[in-house]
């Protein structure tokens, strides 16, 4: 590998995306869904082939969290929490927004591209040299990325790492992780069935699959069924795991806590939170404190002013976050189940209408929407209906659709076709929702004639990429888009036509939700510092 190589940034991740894992993969995946410990012991291998070892991972006082929905923000208030304290933080998340260094973070900040690049090129080489004596295998891409993240949290030596699981739990590569300090599990739901199973029941096993002897667990409330597997899984493994409370129950000398993310689902998060940083403290300055086994209720405590100001602090894009570009207003939410897309509707329509209450005249309102997957979009965008959009857009997850290399948002696993066929889809899922949806007060004009369609449903457009989608919505009205390195899409005078409300009104309002990856794509054309 020539050191010119070795120094790019952009080969590194390019390098990255030819680990990406493929269906053949996800198939494998599967097929060892009987044999856990042999991907665990592939993991193994491919961990010491880098020069690591799990006894090394033991040093990272590890605080490691599962879940279906909230995760990732549970993960993002923990950190944010015992960073306030002072401590050298490292968290490691999935999936990544705009750059794939955001998945590997320290205090807070994605490591820089420098790091980024040493450290891939040192994992990378060790492992591309062992590879012939191990049968040409290379791990797969998020495999790759989770041993990178312990190589660099190692080497920076952090205080803690936030390990965040990827799918599941019991088989997920990051299960290789032998004695954390303490583990977390946010709200069930069903999600990923074809690899987790597809009932609450057999998720609940696996998430309950990181828990570890001795090691103390947490858990927000859990539908019934779930919490009794959570509970048989962690007195097998005698795991001591406690329910945390709700977030009304800490009784802090501010009043109630106040959340730096938005969304009345955030509070079971922020419990957790408080209760997993509150037990890594407990064991930092308390060593060899025992817990009782067995499901208890975790207790409430008072919550230290750098606590109250940790939850606060909080920031964790593309969930429930609000951006304002002059006359347009951008809500972004990657929901992508239909629990979180139903707390992503209650999220918009409250605050949308605050935002329309302190309009200065009409507001058009938006969805731009793409579900990737298995998802069951038809059932997410009947959710969306009682939000009463006035255009409803669809676009693929592709950035532009100028052949630029955009590296970090490269997936080689579905091919464009496949993507456009998607959102025509949903699109015509869409109009059958629309149409069936609130049509009752629609009165026939002429006694025996045929139905009138109505004047005025949500009309609804595809576009080829994102940016072509923004301009279009935008029409001119922030400036984040009109740079003169972006391209501007022709659009069909039939299409521009259809634009006039969105011109006459005073403010346009954008929901953008069905895909983290659509999020992230939104994210590096309206912030492009996101990219730098």
């Amino acid at each position: 590998m020539s050191v010119q190589k070795q120094n790019s940034h952009t080969d590194a991740v390019c390098t990255l995306n030819t680990l990406q894992t493929n269906a053949s993969s996800l198939e494998q995946v599967r097929r060892e869904r009987s044999h856990p410990q042999l991907q665990l012991q592939a993991m193994r291998g491919f961990l010491e082939r880098a020069g690591l070892t799990v006894e090394e991972l033991d040093h990272l006082n590890i605080i490691h969290v599962t879940g279906t929905k909230g995760k990732g923000s549970t993960c993002a208030f923990t950190e944010q929490i015992l960073r306030s304290y002072g401590f050298r933080t490292g968290f490691y998340s999935s999936p990544h927004l705009v750059q794939v260094r955001e998945r590997i973070r320290i205090n807070g900040q994605p490591i820089g591209k420098e790091l980024f690049t040493k450290y891939f090129w040192q994992v990378y080489g060790r492992l591309d040299e062992t590879k012939d004596a191990h049968g040409g295998t290379m791990p797969a891409y998020f495999r790759f990325l989770t041993i990178l993240a312990f190589h660099v949290f190692l080497q920076e030596k952090v205080d803690l790492a936030v390990i965040e699981v990827g799918i599941g739990g019991a088989y997920d590569c990051t299960n290789i992780i032998r004695r954390p300090w303490v583990c977390g599990i946010s709200s069930l739901g069903i999600d990923h069935t074809q690899i987790l199973g597809d009932t609450i029941e057999k998720i609940a096993w696996q998430k309950g699959g990181i828990f570890k002897p001795g090691v103390p667990a947490f858990t927000v409330r859990q539908p019934e069924d779930a919490l009794a597997i959570l509970r048989d899984r962690a007195k097998e493994i005698r795991c001591p795991l406690r329910v945390c409370p709700e977030l009304d129950d800490y009784q802090a000398d501010c009043g109630p806590l106040r959340l730096g993310l938005a969304g009345q689902h955030q509070h079971s998060n922020a419990s957790l939170a408080l209760q997993l940083s509150h037990t890594w403290l407990q064991k930092r300055c308390l060593p060899g404190r025992t817990n009782n086994s067995g499901l208890l209720k975790a207790a409430s405590f008072k919550p230290s002013p750098i606590m109250v100001k940790g939850l606060a602090d909080t920031e964790w894009p593309g969930r429930n976050q609000t951006l304002k570009h002059g006359a347009v207003t951008y809500f972004l939410d990657g929901a992508h189940t239909m629990r979180s897309m139903q707390a992503c509707v209650h999220w918009f329509r409250e605050t949308a209408a605050q935002h329309e209450r302190n309009a200065s005249g009409p507001v058009a309102r938006v969805l731009l929407f793409n579900a990737t997957g298995e998802r069951d979009s038809a059932a997410m965008l009947k959710a969306l209906v009682p939000c009463h959009f006035d255009f409803a857009v669809f676009c693929p997850n592709i950035t532009e659709a100028i052949a630029s290399c955009n590296a970090d948002q490269q997936n080689f696993n579905v091919s464009v076709e496949h993507m456009l066929t998607r959102c025509l889809d949903n699109e015509r899922s869409w109009r059958l929702h629309n149409s069936l949806g609130d049509n009752k007060d629609t009165q026939l004009l002429i006694k025996g004639s045929l139905p009138l369609v109505p004047e005025k449903k949500a009309d609804t457009l595809v576009f080829p990429c994102i940016l072509s989608a923004l301009q279009w919505i935008t029409q001119g009205r922030d400036s984040a888009l009109a740079h003169p390195t972006k391209t501007v899409f022709p659009v069909k005078p039939s299409v521009m036509a259809k634009a006039a409300p969105l011109c006459e009104a005073a403010e346009i309002h954008v929901l953008i939700t069905g895909s983290l990856h659509l999020v992230g794509g939104v994210l590096k054309h309206l912030d492009p510092a996101t990219s730098k």
